[in-house]
């Protein structure tokens, strides 16, 4: 397994930086927060044809999704409700990928607007790795299931990403990894000889495999909040 976490103390004292600085900034506002805001929402984009889970509350995806909410869910202190990226999560690409890529930006600025104390979490697993990327101005253009950025995340809601979590990210398998204002911020994993994002992966079952990660990415989340 191959994990890029940069300097992992440097990156957790940058995410604990910028959740003292979110704090502050948004002591500062003057927007009301709309009933039932959660203190954490988790947004999570599901892998190509990956079943939402029928008896979960939030059908985030039985591989990634479902068991890393559940996981942040008890870790956190706090409230925790969960968006399920909008998507056909498909091999029609680029269509599939860019559609989630809008949805995403779109419901992360209206539900930044409408609860302006909550921190978000993105999540992304395979595909909806590539939905995450994109949406970070991280193009998976190339990579499999992937396809140009249609919408980035605005400036004016990058320091209430407090996390982002990738599952078997295809840009990885095109040698692209995640840089910029949101790297420290990332926790991107990539189990061995996975072939979605290991350029020389073999075995499929490696990238169905990344459940056994959920309680490591909450730990991620719990020192970044």
């Amino acid at each position: 397994m191959t994990i890029q976490r940069s300097r992992r103390a440097v990156a957790l004292a940058a995410a604990a930086g910028i959740a003292a600085a979110t704090a502050t900034a948004l002591t500062t506002g003057t927007a009301a927060a709309a009933p039932n805001c959660a203190d954490v929402h988790v947004v999570s984009a599901r892998g190509s044809n990956e079943p939402g889970g029928m008896w979960s509350k939030y059908h985030l995806g039985v591989v990634v999704g479902n068991p890393v909410y559940a996981a942040i869910n008890d870790a956190l202190p706090g409230t925790v409700d969960a968006y399920r990226v909008a998507y056909p999560a498909n091999f029609d690409q680029p269509a599939s990928v860019q559609k989630g890529n809008t949805d995403l930006v779109d419901h992360v600025v209206k539900q930044a607007a409408a609860c302006p104390d909550q921190r978000f979490v993105l999540v992304g697993y395979s595909q909806g790795a590539n939905v995450v990327d994109n949406a970070i101005g991280i193009s998976s253009e190339g990579a499999k299931v992937g396809g140009p950025i249609v919408a980035t995340l605005p400036q004016q809601v990058e320091s209430r990403i407090a996390v982002i979590l990738l599952f078997g990210n295809p840009i990885r398998g095109i040698g692209k990894e995640i840089t910029g204002p949101y790297a420290e911020r990332t926790l991107d994993i990539c189990n061995d000889n996975d072939p979605v994002c290991d350029p020389d992966g073999s075995d499929w079952n490696a990238h169905t495999s990344y459940a056994r990660h959920a309680g490591a990415a909450a730990d991620f989340v719990t020192a970044a909040l």
